[in-house]
Order: structure tokens, then C-alpha cells, then sequence
């Protein structure tokens, strides 16, 4: 097998096993701490996670502060009191907004997924009690995925590339070390 070969499929278990963690994690959270829910926790523990390892810290580092500019964005904007999907729209221009004035618009995505879990609640459940709790979710799933990426990257020091156009120099330097 060449080594570009072997390093996508170093990059891919790692990837695989630092998602298991945070599923398992996740779960565990979630039954341990009645009011975390498990899918939102999860889906940001999963936001926090990046493939590649060079970069693994700052990465999540920064996909954590925008997935709280996002959670606080959801925030503001239920004090507004704008019904669905005005509120949303609303929430995407603060959320983008911030994350443009924070200097974090590579973690958008992450910013505009707590958002939406924030502002997402189920019918006849009261507004504030389901964001809260979202919002808490959303907070502790960040921390779970920093969580996974410190015993991945740091206490286990695992270095993984992604072999694409980007880092291709790295690559034939791990091929030759």
C-alpha cells in the first residue's frame, strides 16, 4: 500500500475512533445529567471534531468560540420574541455577523448549527426551559469534543494528515521520515 494510502487511512481511523469517543461520551453525559440532551450535545461534540491532527487544537479551539457566538446569538434573539423562521433568519445575520467581528467565520458552520439547535424547540414546551437546556447541551458537547481532541492529539500525541492539495509538501515529508 503507498503511503499516501496509508496515511488517509491513519487520518480516516482516527477520525472514526475520536467520533466513536464522542458518541459514547456524549451518551454517557446524557444519562449521567438529566437535562443534557443527547442529540444536541452530540452534534456539537461532532462540530468540535476535525480529521486532521496537525491542526486538531486551534481548530476546535476556535469552532467552540463559534458555536458559543452562536449559542448566545440564539439567545439574544429570543428576546426578540420573532416567530419561526424570522427568528432563524434573524439569527444567522447575528450569528455571521459576530463571528465576522470575532474573526472566527471558519467556524460559521459550527456558529450557525448552535444557533439553530438554541432556537429549535418542540411544540407546547416552554421557550426559555428547551434553549436553556439546548444551550446547555450545546456547551457541554463543545467540551466533550475539546475532551476527545486533548486524548487524541495531546495526551496520546497522534499526528494525522488529510492527503489533499493543501498539505501534499507535508505529506512527502511523512513519506520520507
Amino acid at each position: 500500500m503507498n503511503t499516501v494510502l496509508k496515511i488517509r487511512y491513519k487520518s480516516l481511523s482516527v477520525y472514526m475512533f475520536k467520533t466513536i469517543g464522542a458518541v459514547l461520551l456524549s451518551y454517557l453525559a446524557s444519562v449521567l445529567v438529566h437535562w443534557l440532551d443527547f442529540a444536541w450535545c452530540l452534534i456539537s461534540a461532532v462540530l468540535v471534531l476535525s480529521p486532521e491532527g496537525n491542526d486538531a487544537m486551534p481548530l476546535a479551539m476556535m469552532r467552540i468560540k463559534a458555536n458559543l457566538v452562536g449559542a448566545f446569538s440564539g439567545l439574544l434573539i429570543l428576546l426578540t420574541g420573532l416567530p419561526k423562521p424570522y427568528n432563524m433568519g434573524l439569527g444567522a445575520i447575528v450569528s455571521l455577523f459576530l463571528c465576522d467581528f470575532f474573526k472566527l467565520n471558519a467556524g460559521a458552520k459550527s456558529a450557525l448549527a448552535a444557533m439553530i439547535i438554541v432556537l429549535m424547540h418542540p411544540e407546547g414546551a416552554h421557550v426559555w426551559d428547551a434553549s436553556l437546556g439546548r444551550i446547555s447541551s450545546v456547551i457541554f458537547g463543545c467540551l466533550l469534543g475539546l475532551v476527545v481532541t486533548v486524548i487524541f492529539h495531546k495526551l496520546f500525541m497522534i499526528k494525522t494528515l488529510v492527503p489533499d492539495g493543501n498539505n501534499m509538501k507535508q505529506v512527502e515529508e511523512a513519506k520520507e521520515g
